[in-house]
């Protein structure tokens, strides 16, 4: 897999303060229809507030005043419901939706241009005092409830779904879902900007199921076996009825077994 650049250098976390004011308020408006004015957003986006928290806790934490750094952070959570540890590197352009419940942990780094949405976890997974929480490439989206935990990487411009939880490291331009995060390599890399049509998610398990229910065709139809017939017999001279195979119709179950 290759190697992605996380742009996190300090010129780009701590630019100007009033050229970061504007940049952050500038990304609500680019990634957010609801946004209607730079006043509702400075007043009332949680998102915000935490981002601004999150850079003066930072700026403290690296010039070694870490326990106001640490107050500030506890302050922000309070206040938002969005914790971002004081010593986490977060790159220009982060754009956090909603954001209750919103988790990103000291070692986290997180590349530019990155949205998050309400719930997502970068967590660690080890009790060791070095990197143990997740690298994010430039321009992704993580999806609402998401885990993504321990020193892995995500690689830039991919989409991670909803309530997905990611475990091992991800390719440039792909997409994960499920629990474990299944992983799906676009067959087109996507433009610079971020992806957030939520509601195109590959159904791993679903094509998984299918392949195998296609094979089982085959094979069968290869051994001359087939499913009972109106008369309950079989062309193969098997006399026993056998129970048909659910299969999704545009991918809705039905059937009398699902009546629940």
């Amino acid at each position: 897999m290759e190697t992605t650049v996380i742009s996190t250098n300090r010129s780009e976390i701590h630019p100007g303060f009033w050229n970061a004011v504007r940049s952050d308020i500038q990304v609500i408006f680019q990634r957010d229809p609801a946004a209607r004015s730079i006043l509702e957003i400075v007043i009332s986006y949680p998102g915000l507030h935490a981002v601004w928290g999150y850079r003066l806790a930072h700026w403290l934490w690296s010039r070694g005043l870490k326990l106001l750094a640490r107050w500030i952070s506890h302050l922000t959570r309070f206040l938002t419901g969005i914790e971002i540890h004081p010593g986490a590197r977060i790159g220009s352009g982060f754009f956090i939706d909603h954001g209750m419940g919103v988790v990103i942990g000291e070692t986290a780094e997180v590349g530019q241009n990155v949205t998050l949405y309400h719930g997502v976890t970068l967590g660690g997974v080890s009790l060791e005092k070095g990197k143990r929480h997740p690298t994010i490439g430039d321009n992704v989206v993580i999806g609402a409830g998401a885990k993504v935990l321990g020193n892995i990487l995500i690689g830039a411009g991919s989409r991670i779904g909803a309530n997905a939880v990611v475990v091992k490291s991800v390719p440039e331009n792909s997409v994960v879902v499920g629990v474990p995060g299944q992983v799906v390599v676009r067959s087109k890399p996507r433009s610079s900007s971020p992806d957030l049509e939520h509601g195109r998610l590959p159904d791993t398990l679903g094509e998984s199921i299918t392949s195998v229910m296609q094979r089982l065709d085959a094979l069968e139809n290869l051994l001359q076996f087939h499913v009972a017939d109106g008369n309950g017999s079989h062309p193969g001279g098997n006399d026993e009825r056998s129970t048909p195979v659910h299969t999704p119709d545009h991918g809705i179950w039905r059937g009398e077994d699902f009546m629940i």
